[in-house]
């Protein structure tokens, strides 16, 4: 290859994010974060707006998050960030453990250096976050942990079920963290996760991952019930 064709090659753009693709990006950051709230309304003359872009580029957006389960249309409101009820986060976390489990025990079988120190970073910024009570900061190093994790079973077909599932669960995982005991809890389970993987033992990390998945459905679904009765007992107007 001569000079030219290199550098040409170097430095060509081959892909460039569209309009519609930035602003689903800044929308997805801001109901992971929540920023946006489960159940508030998006109005599209208000994000047009704050983000200084197109109403068709905000539709566009909107349509592409709701296909990904985190914005909802509602008839007579228009779209709203998507809430969880007790049925569907059941069947979640259900799918979850099973999927998660799998991608524990290849992580542990594979026990790939890279992948270990990926996994261990994160649970050291999860720690250190959740030590100055970061709650937006336990939320990113409790993705990156997650997506080492399921990154480094190498398998696209569980990666691509699992970001869907983990996506509608941060949605969950923005309350549930909030409350000391279950952070606690939550970081004693991913250090014996990362643990089992670190060793190799295939078989312990795969029973690690589930009983983190089912610990934290039970949090999950106490934390529904709850407000579920709050919303019921709350009167008429």
């Amino acid at each position: 290859m001569d000079r030219r064709a290199q550098l040409q090659s170097t430095l060509r753009i081959e892909d460039v994010p569209t309009i519609r693709a930035m602003v689903a990006q800044k929308l997805r950051e801001a109901i992971m974060s929540g920023t946006l709230k489960p159940g508030q309304r998006l109005v599209e003359r208000e994000l047009c707006e704050m983000m200084g872009v197109s109403r068709p580029s905000i539709r566009e957006a909107l349509r592409l998050l709701e296909a990904d389960g985190l914005v909802n249309t509602v008839p007579h409101r228009g779209p709203v960030v998507s809430t969880i009820s007790l049925e569907e986060a059941k069947q979640l976390y259900a799918a979850r453990a099973v999927l998660e489990g799998y991608a524990g025990r290849e992580c542990a079988r594979l026990h790939d250096p890279d992948v270990v120190h990926r996994i261990g970073n994160a649970l050291t910024r999860l720690k250190a976050a959740a030590s100055k009570q970061d709650l937006v900061g336990c939320l990113e190093a409790k993705t990156d942990f997650y997506a080492a994790l399921i990154g480094g079973c190498r398998n696209s077909f569980v990666e691509r079920m699992l970001k869907p599932l983990h996506d509608r669960i941060t949605l969950l995982r923005i309350t549930s963290m909030s409350q000391p005991k279950r952070i606690n809890k939550s970081l004693r389970e991913v250090t014996a996760i990362w643990r089992a993987i670190q060793s190799g033992d295939e078989e312990l990390a795969e029973r690690c991952c589930v009983d983190h998945v089912k610990a934290a459905a039970m949090a999950a679904l106490d934390m529904i019930q709850r407000m579920s009765g709050k919303e019921n007992s709350l009167p008429d107007e």
